[in-house]
């Protein structure tokens, strides 16, 4: 087998993911306390050993213990042992922490005109006509070399198009004060959740998210999605939105890759099509089946492969099952709909199979080095090598401390723009 990485196994059978295929995506599911989390941190160290920069959503924190070393545990001699791994040690990895409101890592940042009116839209909830004038703010601001950098500029811009609506609607269409007004509330909404700190500059670079370290091993970036889950999981959305469409629009072509340039984690993934509108959905979807082309692999994060419109879902290549419930005739439907989709070359009985996994085991289907789906496997997951569980307030401080970032991004950057002008 060509370049790999192990995910798992059961006495002679393993699993593992040729780098090659990475880019063909993923998907990691399961009912809540299966052990996605830890699969998650497999994966990424896995990734992170063979020299593959990761970021990731780190949801509830519990990722961060990875840049630590593990600790000895007999669950883990036992995984070694029936998976046969001779080269596992205990050692943490090279990490980044980041967080969209500064406070549990380095700032991320982007600005207004790099989110464009469509994802911005969606952030605000905006209706259709709402949305045409969003589209037209930022047509003015090009057509008038104004720089639209953070919510203050977004915000003056609207209110100059409100109190010049006449002056500019031959060139672009009514612009009522009342649609003017809907938008400027959600905007304060947004500030008043700090989301206004997400806009300005600098704006993070993605080279910064795609470093090896010193000794070659990739370094992951973690994002810190405690907060921005509970509190702005349309930010979160959002953010996830641009990210894509960045490294889709801003990277160039490298075709068909051995070893991917980047991979992405995105947790809680449902919460990305969420009330997606149906144009944005499609671009997520072609983003998806595009982006392969630039070196990118995305895993998606979720309870249910069903939390995954069937565009999308159709180009994960990877599966990694965990154990699902069946509470109710809906969940039995669903089992038996998720066994389907398998590749069942060894007769096993899937929906009693899906049922009896326990934690830290899963039904694994990989793509082959010829991008062929592998007969899907019930194996043990690989144990991670980093510590399980959350960095304490100290340890991750320090890590902010010594990063290569330090002081990069911490203190905001307000030129001249929109506002100001």
């Amino acid at each position: 087998m060509a370049q790999s990485i192990v995910l798992g196994g059961s006495g002679t059978q393993r699993a593992e993911l040729p780098l090659a295929m990475a880019t063909r995506h993923g998907l990691i599911a399961g009912a809540t306390g299966t052990g996605k989390t830890v699969t998650l941190q497999v994966m990424a160290e896995g990734f992170a050993r063979q020299g593959v920069p990761v970021f990731a959503v780190d949801a509830k924190g519990d990722l961060s213990g990875l840049s630590m070393p593990g600790g000895p545990h007999r669950e883990i001699d036992r995984r070694k042992a029936l998976i046969g791994l001779d080269d596992h040690q205990l050692r943490g990895f090279p990490s980044l922490l980041w967080d969209v409101f500064g406070d549990r890592g380095h700032p991320v940042r982007t600005t207004v005109s790099d989110m464009g009116p469509d994802i911005l839209s969606a952030l605000l909830d905006l209706n259709e006509t709402q949305t045409g004038i969003m589209y037209a703010c930022f047509a003015v601001a090009d057509d008038e070399g104004l720089l639209l950098l953070d919510l203050k500029d977004l915000r003056s811009l609207l209110a100059f198009m409100s109190a010049n609506a006449k002056l500019l609607r031959e060139r672009y269409g009514n612009i009522s004060a009342a649609s003017v007004g809907a938008i400027q509330r959600r905007l304060l909404v947004l500030e008043q959740q700090g989301v206004d700190r997400f806009f300005g500059e600098p704006a993070l670079a993605l080279a910064d998210l795609m470093q090896r370290d010193f000794s070659g091993l990739g370094v992951i970036s973690l994002l810190d999605g405690e907060r921005l889950l509970r509190d702005s999981p349309a930010l979160h959305t959002a953010c996830m939105l641009w990210l894509l469409s960045e490294l889709f629009e801003e990277l160039p072509e490298a075709g068909d890759v051995a070893v991917p340039r980047l991979v992405l984690f995105i947790d809680e993934a449902h919460l990305l099509f969420r009330n997606l509108p149906r144009q944005l959905e499609e671009r997520i979807s072609q983003v998806f089946r595009l982006i392969r082309s630039k070196g990118v692999g995305i895993f998606l994060v979720t309870q249910s492969p069903k939390d995954v419109p069937e565009a999308v879902l159709g180009q994960l290549g990877t599966r990694v099952q965990h154990a699902l419930r069946a509470y109710t005739p809906r969940d039995q439907a669903l089992i038996r709909s998720v066994a389907a989709g398998m590749r069942n070359d060894h007769g096993l009985d899937l929906p009693r199979v899906l049922q009896d996994l326990g934690v830290g085991e899963a039904l694994v289907s990989a793509l082959n080095d010829d991008g062929v789906p592998a007969p899907v496997a019930a194996v043990t997951m690989a144990p991670p090598e980093g510590r399980i569980g959350p960095l304490d307030a100290a340890e991750r401080e320090a890590r902010r401390r010594q990063s290569p970032l330090a002081g990069r991004y911490d203190q905001p950057v307000d030129r001249e723009s929109a506002f100001e002008l």
